[in-house]
């Protein structure tokens, strides 16, 4: 009787440990969503699929990088979005200027870093909350982008711009094994860097750290310069692929990319998460909409979804640290 008792807890707590491996489990969830649209759709497994999948995926796959680090950290970006959009503006508006393709870029990224140094200054400066912060520069960064081309996308970019944007290499775009190998890096980076782990020690007890010696506020303010840094080179490549500039992009993206972050590990009170969760994450609820527009479903339903999604992996988070604590 004991030994039974002995096996049914091992099995339970093995069970308890793959569920809190949020890896794993999205891997699971990702084939069954893969299996079940090979039945239920015969487009699905195509070649042109996957490519727009891949390509659609690559704003949030870049941005959700910062995310993720932002999450860890204790805080988290709504900006996003905008910076892309106004990224992707600039970028467009100075090639349309005469500027070189490389200053046209520093000068997008150059935008995105300032914007994270506004955010972070704000946050740590101030002590201002993150979400009203970033929620203040969200509605500057797309209003600036609006004001500067009245709204419309900004075209007739020269060619040699979308070579990045537009090209294929081993059946895929140049795009994704982009994504793929910045994923990789950062999540390395992540996991072995004394810096992001102080940005762990931070999300984790912001007080504790700072008794440590961690320069709190420089190590935050950093992570939000990453971050914007990282929604402007989404602007870029977005630019780049579409050959314009459009300032009502990424609307709405913060929503997805927050929901991905938290659905691949990261917690919204800070210190938990990886970079390879959060990329999953992103195919995960990539494959979601995907699936909802093969199966023709409305996209207004699309957003009741995955707004369900994110409540839902915030409560299973909170569950699961009630349980642990």
């Amino acid at each position: 009787m004991t030994i039974a008792i002995s096996s049914g807890q091992d099995r339970s707590s093995l069970l308890e440990k793959i569920a809190r491996t949020r890896e794993l489990t999205l891997l699971a969830l990702i084939a069954l969503i893969i299996v079940a649209m090979t039945f239920a759709s015969p487009h699905f497994l195509s070649v042109a699929n996957f490519r727009a999948i891949s390509i659609g995926m690559t704003p949030n796959a870049i941005i959700v990088i910062g995310m993720a680090i932002l999450l860890a950290s204790g805080g988290f970006d709504l900006s996003v979005g905008s910076v892309m959009a106004l990224s992707s503006t600039v970028v467009a508006l100075l090639l349309l200027a005469g500027w070189s393709i490389p200053m046209a870029v520093a000068a997008a990224l150059l935008v995105g870093a300032c914007t994270g140094l506004v955010n972070g200054g704000l946050v740590t400066g101030f002590g201002i909350n993150p979400l009203v912060a970033t929620l203040g520069t969200m509605s500057i960064a797309r209003g600036i982008a609006l004001v500067m081309t009245e709204g419309f996308s900004v075209s007739s970019l020269p060619a040699e711009f979308g070579a990045v944007g537009k090209a294929s290499l081993a059946g895929l775009p140049v795009l994704f094994w982009l994504t793929i190998t910045m994923v990789i890096a950062f999540d390395l980076a992540v996991r072995h860097s004394a810096f992001f782990r102080q940005v762990y020690f931070i999300g984790a007890n912001e007080r504790a750290a700072a008794l440590s010696g961690i320069a709190v506020s420089r190590v935050r303010i950093v992570a939000y310069v990453i971050t914007g840094i990282l929604a402007a080179l989404a602007g870029v490549l977005l630019a780049s692929r579409l050959m314009s500039g459009t300032p009502t992009a990424g609307s709405g993206l913060e929503l997805q990319v927050l929901a991905a972050a938290v659905i691949g590990g990261a917690s919204l009170k800070g210190g938990e998460g990886t970079i390879l969760g959060a990329f999953l994450g992103v195919v995960f609820v990539a494959l979601i909409n995907n699936a909802m527009t093969m199966l023709a479903v409305s996209v207004y339903w699309q957003m009741i979804i995955i707004g369900a999604v994110l409540v839902i992996a915030v409560a299973l988070d909170m569950m699961m640290r009630r349980r642990a604590g």
